[in-house]
């Protein structure tokens, strides 16, 4: 059956917006996508490399695999091909595990878990969310010349890895329904995209005094965000 207009618009508008959460929204997460689907490529050609080399060797013990056996490689071939594009699945990070992940690729897996965030967050802290990913690629350089030991390898860890996730989190507990609910004076939308203004700006000022070794005010740099950081207890 013919679809309507309104169909094919609606389809339209999901398609787009389909592509606009799906995108990468920093290098780092699309360099880590890259390396995951350069090591699936690998699999399936020494997959598809193994099947090849198994049919010749069976031919040579039996002088030949036929019609049928021809049908069967590119049968087992197709099958290898199609599994090993499609699996293992690109492993997204889980929320209480990026305080845990590697100073070398904290950056990376934490954009990859805001885009899996994005469906669920309303326009303005969307656009935020892509800044932010822009920041942790500046940031991400630094990051890889920081001593895990050090001080300020926690602060950061805190930022991103905790702060970051329990702001978005605690909104997402939140019903849809009272999202747009003022309550004292702001409302849960309004107050998760304050939330993010702050750690942005905090992200900014670790990015900049990590590159000028500024290690012992970053160090003590937490104690701002004790006092300014909104997220956990207003959105939740």
């Amino acid at each position: 059956m013919p679809e309507t207009a309104e169909e094919i618009m609606a389809n339209a508008r999901d398609s787009l917006q389909n592509v606009r959460y799906n995108r990468s929204i920093g290098l780092k997460s699309r360099a880590l996508k890259r390396r995951h689907f350069w090591g699936k490529l690998g699999r399936t050609a020494i997959a598809v490399g193994a099947v090849i080399v198994g049919a010749g060797i069976v031919g040579a013990i039996i002088g030949g695999i036929g019609f049928e056996g021809v049908m069967i490689t590119a049968l087992a071939v197709a099958g290898a091909s199609y599994f090993f594009s499609k699996y293992p699945k690109m492993p997204i990070p889980k929320a209480e595990d990026l305080s845990k992940e590697n100073l070398d690729v904290l950056a990376g897996k934490t954009e990859i878990w805001l885009e899996q965030q994005r469906p669920a967050l309303p326009a303005p802290a969307i656009k935020l969310v892509d800044d932010i990913g822009v920041q942790l690629d500046a940031l991400a350089p630094q990051l890889q010349q920081l001593d895990e030991r050090q001080p300020a390898a926690l602060e950061v860890r805190k930022l991103v890895g905790e702060h970051l996730p329990e702001l978005i989190t605690g909104y997402q507990r939140i019903p849809a329904s009272l999202r747009k609910e003022e309550r004292n004076g702001s409302t849960p939308d309004a107050q998760l995209e304050d939330g993010l203004k702050v750690i942005s700006k905090e992200i900014d000022t670790v990015t900049r005094q990590l590159a000028n070794g500024e290690l012992d005010k970053l160090a003590v740099r937490g104690r701002f965000l004790e006092m300014k950081y909104i997220g956990e207890e207003s959105v939740d």
